[in-house]
C-alpha cells in the first residue's frame, strides 16, 4: 500500500459496494469500476485492492460491524453510498471544491490525451503488441492488431499508426520516419521511455493486468 494516501474511512462503504458487485469478491487490479472509484477517491487502484482484500478477509472491529449493517442488505448499502456521494461538497462538489488544487497521479494514465480516446495505458498494452509483432507485421490486416484494437475500441488503423511510432521511438529500428508533429508522438516516446527498456516480462504483466479495464 502506498505510504502517502488520500484514504478516508467514508470510504469503507464505497469500496465493499465495489466488492459486493458481482461477481462477488475482489476485483481485478485495473478492473473498470475499481479504476473509477480510485479516480473519484483519488486514492491509488492498489490501496483499493487492499482494502477490498480487508473487508474479505473482516480483519478489523470496523470492518466486522459494517458487514453486519450491510452484508446482507445491498439496498442500504446503495442508499448510504449515494448519500455519501450527495453530501460530497454539501451536494455541489464542483462549486465547494472550485480553487482547490487536487494532485494527480495516476489518475492521468486514464484520461484521453485527445479526441481519439487514446490514453497512456493503451499505449502500454500497445507497446506490449509491439514487442510480440515484426516490423512487416505492424499494420491494420495483422490479426493480432484487430484485436487489440478491438480490446480498446480503437479502430486497427489506430492500433498500427501507434506500433509504427514506437518504431520511430526505438533506436535499433533505422529508416522509419515519421511526422515530427504528430500529436501521439510526443505520448508514445513518454510511454517508451518508461517501458521501452524495462524487462519485457514486466511490460507483458502490466498490460495483462491494465486489459481488465477495458474488459
Amino acid at each position: 500500500m502506498a505510504k502517502k494516501s488520500n484514504w478516508n474511512d467514508d470510504y469503507w462503504l464505497y469500496v465493499m459496494q465495489l466488492y459486493m458487485r458481482r461477481p462477488i469478491g475482489v476485483k481485478p487490479l485495473y478492473a473498470k469500476a475499481a479504476v473509477d472509484l480510485s479516480i473519484e477517491l483519488h486514492v491509488h487502484p492498489r490501496e483499493i485492492r487492499e482494502r477490498q482484500r480487508q473487508i474479505e478477509a473482516i480483519s478489523t472491529p470496523r470492518i466486522e460491524k459494517i458487514w453486519d449493517e450491510y452484508g446482507d442488505n445491498p439496498r442500504k448499502l446503495s442508499r448510504a453510498v449515494r448519500l455519501l456521494r450527495s453530501m460530497n461538497g454539501f451536494g455541489s462538489a464542483e462549486e465547494f471544491y472550485d480553487g482547490v488544487e487536487v494532485t494527480e497521479s495516476f489518475e492521468v494514465e486514464f484520461r484521453p490525451f485527445n479526441a481519439s480516446g487514446l490514453t497512456p495505458v493503451a499505449l502500454v498494452i500497445i507497446l506490449d503488441l509491439y514487442y510480440r509483432l515484426t516490423p512487416q507485421t505492424m499494420v491494420a490486416e495483422t490479426p493480432e492488431v484487430v484485436e487489440t484494437a478491438r480490446l480498446l475500441g480503437q479502430p486497427a488503423a489506430t492500433v498500427a499508426h501507434v506500433l509504427r511510432l514506437f518504431l520511430v521511438c526505438d533506436p535499433f529500428i533505422t529508416r522509419v520516419t515519421c511526422d515530427e508533429a504528430d500529436p501521439l508522438l510526443p505520448h508514445c516516446r513518454k510511454v517508451w521511455k518508461k517501458y521501452g527498456n524495462a524487462d519485457t516480462d514486466n511490460l507483458a504483466q502490466k498490460a495483462e493486468e491494465l486489459k481488465d479495464y477495458y474488459k
